[in-house]
């Protein structure tokens, strides 16, 4: 097929937007080695090495069908429909992929999807993303790789569980009805989606190297071309930038890059692009006084703790930590754990208990809190340092469980990301909330807990 005839069958897709023509119809003849169909072995020797192998077979189930009705090619517009129902897809067209992947080739076929099905399919879809993470090695990628993280196995899964675990209720089939209300809810598997067929429509050959690697079918990816462009953008970025720690080569990063994914694609989208390292017990020793002086006026941030039992969990805080006895953040805010499962607890609205830091006080608890109430806190990290406590509930944040191994727990390790720069920012009241060099209360705060201000009278310029 010569190139305008492939731009002559695309313009006939009327679902296909312009630039999308470009892109299928490319892809299409690159695929299809530029005639009018596609063969399946074609298409496997291309996208296969691109991703996990259950995923291959999905797809072409989806484009080939199964069994009886399995068909030797495909055409422009089935291989187009895919593309389109996976990135910009309504609600039903992904429910048909979810069916037709799973072998659901007829709409009369018995309906006998089961919640397992359904995993191993998502499964497939968060193991072919950090696959192709490794294979873009985008900025993103290796500020974290630099530092130890990594993709495990055991971390996909559970991954992929966190994202489907609310069809596990039904034990034996899953009706039509729940998965179509799932699909419409899981947002971030449609954020997934968008990056894994984008990248796999955006495969393109280095043409000094095609023809060296033939007959090896080897796919060539370049991150400089239109991929970069087209899913890296601030709002829908996955994997952000880790800042803050080129004075520390040696960093042990604490997270596996799946649950680095998994918080990041829950928070606000304005605050996925970058994740600035603040505190790490291992780093800054384990001292409370040094936390709040390292996260005081940070701007937004995310805590990650390790329990002496294994248990990993943290939360979310939407508003700079201060010093106060007052409860701060909103509605935005959520606690979540990592390790045994991972899981979301999102407000619920009921209270506004979201943050609380204070120190040094007798009438007033002296420690970090998020959620619930004194003495029954979601999240409660005391001002004797290592120590700390997760209720049984909590009414500030839905779906809420105990997330420690115990109620009253001992951490073994302690870090803070913020995640935009500390410009300054409004207090409650609209006053503006600068360094803390500004705040004689905070000062003197800091000082009864024996830190010093170093940085008095070094003031940085403000911007301009």
């Amino acid at each position: 097929m010569g190139v305008n005839n492939s731009k002559r069958l695309a313009a006939k897709c009327s679902f296909l937007s312009k630039d999308e023509q470009v892109i299928v119809s490319q892809s299409f003849r690159l695929v299809s080695k530029n005639s009018e169909k596609i063969k399946e072995d074609d298409l496997v020797k291309l996208w296969g090495p691109q991703m996990d192998s259950r995923l291959m077979q999905y797809i072409t189930n989806y484009l080939f069908g199964r069994a009886t009705n399995r068909q030797q090619t495909v055409e422009f517009e089935k291989f187009a429909e895919m593309y389109v129902f996976c990135i910009r897809g309504t609600v039903d067209e992904r429910l048909q992929v979810l069916l037709k992947c799973l072998g659901k080739n007829d709409i009369a076929d018995p309906f006998d999807v089961t919640y397992i099905l359904v995993k191993e399919f998502v499964e497939s879809i968060v193991s072919t993303f950090m696959k192709i993470q490794k294979i873009s090695n985008t900025k993103q990628y290796q500020s974290w790789i630099s530092r130890g993280s990594f993709s495990s196995p055991q971390n996909v899964q559970k991954f992929a569980e966190s994202l489907t675990h609310e069809l596990a209720i039904n034990t034996q089939t899953i009706t039509e009805s729940d998965l179509s209300k799932w699909i419409g809810s899981c947002t971030i598997l449609g954020i997934l989606l968008q990056h894994v067929f984008n990248h796999l429509y955006h495969i393109t050959h280095k043409e000094k190297e095609k023809d060296k690697d033939k007959s090896q079918g080897t796919a060539y990816y370049s991150p400089d071309e239109t991929h970069e462009i087209s899913i890296c953008d601030r709002e829908k970025n996955l994997i952000p930038f880790c800042r803050g720690l080129d004075l520390i080569p040696s960093y042990p990063s604490l997270l596996d890059l799946n649950q680095l994914v998994f918080i990041n694609a829950n928070l606000p989208a304005k605050y996925r692009y970058e994740w600035r390292f603040l505190f790490s017990s291992e780093i800054h020793g384990e001292s409370f006084s040094t936390l709040i002086g390292r996260i005081i006026n940070q701007g937004p941030s995310v805590l990650i703790i390790e329990d002496k039992n294994g248990y990993m969990f943290g939360g979310f805080a939407p508003v700079s930590w201060n010093l106060s006895p007052k409860w701060v953040g909103d509605d935005s805010s959520f606690l979540f754990t990592l390790t045994p499962k991972m899981r979301i607890f999102p407000s619920t609205g009921y209270n506004d208990h979201y943050q609380y830091l204070n120190l040094n006080q007798q009438t007033m608890p002296n420690g970090m809190c998020m959620g619930g109430q004194f003495d029954y806190c979601g999240l409660w990290l005391n001002s004797e340092y290592g120590l700390g406590h997760t209720s049984e509930s909590c009414t500030t944040y839905k779906g809420y469980t105990q997330m420690s191994y115990q109620k009253e727990f001992n951490f073994s390790h302690l870090e803070v990301w913020g995640l935009e720069n500390p410009a300054a920012s409004e207090d409650d009241d609209g006053t503006k909330v600068g360094s803390i060099l500004d705040n004689v209360e905070q000062q003197s705060f800091l000082e009864m807990a024996g830190r010093t201000i170093h940085s008095d009278g070094m003031r940085e310029p403000p911007p301009e």
